[in-house]
Formats: structure tokens, C-alpha cells, sequence
């Protein structure tokens, strides 16, 4: 009798979930294209990822290819590049967090806090439109504005009466250059998450604090602060678990071969070494880049988790 009553509870269930299903069918078939879309352009090739323990030849095939095992990781962590690269990487990315994840809270607080709305919305617009130059075109401005000979800000050092500074040929300011030029590109368009959360915070909390004397530093650090900090973990959780993805196409644009100590990092070395490469090796930059998507994958649990025991929010 009881076995009957607990399978007649497990068929109801599942009627009732496919009822949801069919009710709701609309909406399973939106999300129906993007999870094809996943399947197909992120989960199917991963079968690839074994090119990284073989010798590839496009002659034998993927499955033909002899194993080599660990061949390929050993060679890329005693090369003499292994150091320079997660250096370079490292510090582009922990800089690029540093100064690039507080820029769009700050500007979001400051775009929620100003009365007047005209110059509010003039702000926005400016503070959005760098998000949608290109990549080329931001470097070239970033280039032109930085010239030695007629750079925009090393004529106005000269009008100054300061020297001229080769900011693309000086290896130690190329990391500065990368980060504070996308700060500014990204800044306005990054807040626009925060000014949602902020939007979303109860407005009688605020004339609480009014009534009691709150200064808005104090709204800031005692409301709003607490009322987008699931927003602001989560984003965070996010950025570590993105540290040694750093953006391939910004750096290789900025690159020279003056700075290239400090500006070569790994996936400008995987494209060169795997696609400029005359012998079309492709099983060594696989290596590589498996290397660094189980480090990603690694910091992003290990934040989350740490996230999850120090604040209660996390991704999951």
C-alpha cells in the first residue's frame, strides 16, 4: 500500500512537471537556441581537447595522432617564457582588477546621488559611448593620443614645459597604459548593472537615514553599499575567474617590439606560436591554453567558494 501511495506521489509529480513544461512552452523554446548554441560551439569541442596530450599531424587525424602524454605541458612550464608570460599576464589582470572593478561602483553611486537629471542622463551618454569604439580604433586613439613626437598629452607636457615621455616605447608603463585605457572605455558601460541594483533599493531606508541625520556617506556605506553586495560578489566571482583570459586582441594592437617584455602574455604567444608558425604546431598552444582554462576554472571555484563562507552570496 504504501509503495502504491509513493509511486502514485511519483507519477503525479512528473505530471505536474510536464504540465509546467507545456504550459510554459514558449518559453522553453527561447531557451532552446541558446542552449544549441552552447552544445555546439562550447561543449562539442571539447573533444579537441586531447590534441594537448598527442603530437598532431592534420595528416593522421585527430584519432591517428601518436600520445605523448604530458609532453607538451613540460615543455611550456621549463621554457624560458613560462616565467615572463604568467608575470605579464598576472599583472595585467590583478591590475586591471585592482583599479577596473570599484571605477563602475563609484560611478554608479555618483550617477545615483546627482538631483539634477538633464546633467545626470549627459553624463551617462558620455560616460557609455567609449564602450562601443571598436577595439582597433580605441587602440589607434590610445596610439595617437600617446605619440612622443604629436601625442595629444605629450604636447601638453611640452606646453608645460615638461619633457616629452615615449609611452609606447617604455616597457614599465605599457601594463598602466593597457588598464587605465580600459577603465575609461569600460567604466560608463560596466555601471549601468550597479545603477539597476541601486534602482532597486528601498527608498524608505533612505528617509530613514534622512530623518536620523544620515550623511550620504553614510547612505552610501550603511544602504546602498549592503543592498548591491550579492551584485557586487558575483561580479567579482566572475572577473577572478577570468585573471589569466587577458584580452588577446587589445594587447597584440598595443604591442611593439620596444615594449614586448612587458606585453607579451600568454594568448599573444599561443597565436604566435600556433598560428604564425610556420610548422603549424597546434598541439603545444592547446597545452597551453588547457593550461590556463583549468587555472581559471580552479580560482573561479575557489572564489566562489570563499565568497559563499564570507558573505552568503555566490554563483552557485
Amino acid at each position: 500500500m504504501g509503495g502504491g501511495k509513493g509511486l502514485k506521489k511519483t507519477g503525479d509529480y512528473k505530471n505536474s512537471g510536464l504540465k509546467k513544461v507545456v504550459r510554459n512552452w514558449d518559453l522553453y523554446l527561447l531557451m532552446l537556441l541558446p542552449v544549441i548554441y552552447l552544445i555546439i560551439f562550447k561543449y562539442v569541442p571539447m573533444y579537441g581537447v586531447q590534441i594537448a596530450f598527442k603530437n598532431y599531424r592534420a595528416v593522421d587525424g585527430m584519432l591517428r595522432s601518436p600520445w605523448v602524454g604530458m609532453k607538451h605541458f613540460n615543455t611550456f612550464f621549463s621554457s624560458y617564457m613560462f616565467t615572463r608570460l604568467m608575470t605579464n599576464t598576472l599583472t595585467l589582470s590583478v591590475y586591471s582588477l585592482i583599479a577596473g572593478f570599484p571605477m563602475p561602483i563609484l560611478l554608479a553611486l555618483l550617477l545615483h546621488y546627482i538631483p539634477m537629471k538633464r546633467f545626470k542622463k549627459i553624463i551617462q551618454s558620455v560616460s557609455y559611448a567609449p564602450n562601443f569604439i571598436s577595439t582597433v580604433v580605441m587602440c589607434g586613439l590610445v596610439i595617437l593620443f600617446l605619440g612622443e613626437r604629436n601625442g595629444l598629452l605629450n604636447n601638453i607636457i611640452s606646453t608645460l614645459g615638461g619633457e616629452r615621455i615615449g609611452f609606447m616605447a617604455k616597457p614599465d608603463l605599457f601594463s598602466s597604459v593597457y588598464v587605465w585605457s580600459g577603465v575609461w572605455q569600460f567604466m560608463g558601460f560596466g555601471s549601468i548593472i550597479y545603477i539597476a541594483a541601486l534602482a532597486g533599493v528601498d527608498p524608505q531606508l533612505h528617509e530613514a537615514a534622512i530623518v536620523d541625520g544620515a550623511s550620504i556617506i553614510k547612505r552610501i556605506w550603511h544602504i546602498d553599499l549592503p543592498s548591491i553586495l550579492p551584485t557586487i560578489v558575483i561580479l567579482l566571482v566572475l572577473n577572478v575567474g577570468q585573471l589569466l583570459n587577458v584580452g588577446f586582441d587589445k594587447v597584440l594592437l598595443l604591442q611593439n617590439q620596444l615594449n614586448l617584455s612587458r606585453s607579451e602574455v600568454i594568448s599573444t604567444y599561443v597565436y604566435k606560436v600556433g598560428i604564425l608558425n610556420a610548422l603549424g604546431d597546434f598541439s603545444y598552444p592547446a597545452a597551453i591554453g588547457l593550461f590556463t582554462s583549468v587555472i581559471n576554472l580552479i580560482l573561479l571555484t575557489s572564489v566562489n567558494y570563499l565568497a559563499k563562507r564570507l558573505s552568503g552570496n555566490s554563483l552557485w
